[in-house]
């Protein structure tokens, strides 16, 4: 007979058997809505679900060729440790890769493999920072506030705006950079699906490479820059990624890039992702992740290594998968401008990169809407329609915008979806 358990105390936020860290750690709001919009289809609803920045495999399956060498890897026994900075064969297929679609050549000891971007995340924040160092990041991004709080860094937030596609300015950040000791950017962006100009980028990292010179001659830690560019390959139209190091290669020494499969090729549950730097940063990120064991599965570390160099592969998918997100991205923001002209409170950015669309439901007041949770919360009800607002991304005024989130849908889904919210916004503004 078993020993019966359930009767365990659950989770409070005065729960002495925690430490003072974890008892202030926020959960996920994109994942608590997630769950919300699941148990809803679980009892048969029909949610246009826009939430979780994930891909269903129905929509978007892996590439054949990647999940094939996962299979003949584990035929193979290759189910072992990898090394803890990641497979041989891996790395040198990232540092090809980024030769041939970044034009950036790095050494092997600054490639640094492990199970996705997450880790990598939190290497770099835990490599640089100590208790109290200041780290510097825009609102809306994805997660910094939770990783600063795990390090019991000093966050110093600097909000944008819609006008600047939600990419901070050098202006913005020039009051902090003297006192920062990592810097993070993502581009594209997630939630906005907005890329930085070129311009703007190439400014915030020639006046890194000044601080950084001015402190090594003041014998103080230089500033780091994280650039967070999981989504580089999905960009549209005629927005161009660009990278720190290429505009000012300078910058190389302070810089550690976050990327890996997880978007590119819709594999968000193989779990491959990479860090690429200087080995002097890189090689302290591995002795993290090595005690951690946060390395992605060997199986599916050979199976990328072999996939990434089969160019004619990765480029035909690549090619089919832009167009694909591209044209749910266009389908919503099509049906927003249509909103829009017809006098509608509702805008929407143009596609620019990742798989993300900013709109703004601008309801604030209206119908007994105090907030974005309320409008998301009317809009799931009413509209069946399913976003998350842009406090789940750290931005504090309830603005009205939200990231939708195109990986889970299909262009059919979200073209029966939009009449639908339309006429929810005709009855909020009717006060019915």
């Amino acid at each position: 007979m078993a020993l019966d358990l359930t009767s365990l105390p659950r989770p409070s936020r005065d729960d002495t058997t925690v430490g003072t860290m974890v008892r202030g750690l926020v959960g996920s709001e994109i994942l608590r809505i997630a769950a919300e919009i699941r148990e809803l289809v679980a009892k048969g609803t029909q949610v246009c679900n826009l939430t979780v920045g994930d891909f269903s495999p129905k929509e978007f399956p892996i590439p054949t060729g990647l999940r094939d060498q996962v299979g003949v890897a584990l035929q193979a026994g290759e189910t072992n440790y990898p090394p803890s900075d990641g497979v041989l064969e891996l790395r040198q297929a990232v540092q090809r890769f980024y030769e041939r679609a970044l034009g950036l050549k790095y050494p092997l000891e600054g490639i640094l493999i492990a199970g996705g971007a997450r880790p990598i995340i939190y290497a770099t924040y835990r490599a640089v920072l100590d208790p109290g160092d200041v780290v510097v990041y825009p609102v809306p991004s994805w997660n910094n506030n939770h990783y600063a709080h795990m390090l019991g860094a000093k966050s110093v937030v600097v909000t944008t705006d819609a006008d600047s596609g939600f990419m901070p300015t050098l202006a913005q950040l020039e009051p902090h950079l003297s006192t920062a000791r990592l810097l993070c950017l993502c581009s594209p962006l997630n939630p906005t699906g907005t890329m930085v100009d070129p311009g703007a980028l190439r400014a915030i990292c020639e006046r890194i490479v000044e601080e950084n010179r001015a402190r090594e001659g003041r014998g103080q830690k230089p500033l780091i820059l994280m650039y967070d560019h999981i989504y580089w390959v999905l960009s549209f139209g005629g927005t161009k990624h660009v990278t720190p190091v290429e505009l000012v290669p300078a910058i190389a020494p302070y810089t550690v890039f976050v990327d890996g499969i997880s978007k590119a090729f819709a594999a968000t549950g193989v779990r491959v992702g990479w860090a690429v730097g200087a080995p002097t940063l890189i090689s302290r990120m591995r002795d993290v992740l090595g005690h951690v064991g946060a390395w992605a599965p060997k199986a599916e570390q050979v199976a990328t290594a072999r996939y990434l160099d089969d160019t004619k592969a990765t480029e035909s998918f690549l090619t089919s998968m832009r167009a694909s997100v591209e044209a749910r991205l266009e389908a919503l923001h099509r049906g927003f401008q249509r909103m829009k002209d017809a006098g509608l409170p509702v805008r929407a950015i143009a596609p620019q990169g990742a798989i993300y669309l900013s709109v703004q439901f601008d309801l604030v007041g209206r119908d007994g809407l105090t907030t974005n949770d309320a409008i998301r919360k009317r809009l799931l009800e009413k509209a069946r329609f399913a976003v998350v607002p842009f406090q789940a991304f750290g931005l504090a005024e309830d603005t009205g915008w939200f990231r939708l989130s195109v990986g889970a849908t299909s262009v059919a889904e979200i073209e029966a979806a939009l009449p639908r919210v339309e006429a929810t916004v005709r009855e909020i503004l009717a006060g019915k």
